[in-house]
């Protein structure tokens, strides 16, 4: 699979209403570019690819918007709305927050969030100049997985004082 192959096959796949092949996610993932920390700061939007994982739903539930990497040690990996629709970082759930390595996996250098307080990693592959794609590894996940497949599309930047993207006007 070439990479325009794989950019078309994700939007499919991202767009689809029902279960998605993690195998087809792994052929995806394995045509697309690596991305380095220093790339990929900024507020993104998540949403997750539905592959029977344990933890599908489970984001949704907790109200999950995404992630904000401010810098390369200052990663929240999740933002999620309250009561009132206000963005905040959920560190309890998260336990803690994270920051942004190099990190192999696959044979592949690329970049990764380490959160904190717990033994996850967050390696993220660029599908486009907007959309990162991400696999969520876990301590004592066997190398084929189950992994947590998802997908991260960048928030515009707004001019200083303007509401945040999906915030009121």
């Amino acid at each position: 699979m070439d990479i325009l192959e794989a950019r078309a096959r994700f939007q499919d796949l991202r767009e689809k209403d029902g279960p998605v092949d993690p195998s087809e996610l792994d052929e995806i993932w394995a045509a697309l570019a690596t991305v380095r920390p220093e790339e990929i700061l900024g507020e993104w939007k998540g949403g997750e690819f539905r592959t029977g994982h344990p933890l599908n739903g489970a984001l949704a539930k907790a109200g999950w918007y995404g992630k904000t990497f401010v810098a390369v040690h200052d990663a929240k990996p999740l933002i999620c709305r309250n009561a009132t629709g206000e963005l905040y970082s959920d560190r309890e759930l998260g336990k803690g927050e994270a920051s942004l390595w190099t990190v192999e996996f696959r044979g592949e250098p690329t970049a990764t969030m380490v959160y904190d307080g717990q033994p996850v990693f967050d390696h993220f592959k660029q599908v486009d100049d907007t959309t990162l794609i991400g696999i969520m590894n876990v301590k004592g996940t066997p190398a084929e997985g189950p992994f947590f497949y998802f997908f991260l599309e960048r928030v515009p930047e707004v001019p200083h004082g303007g509401p945040r993207a999906g915030e009121g006007s």
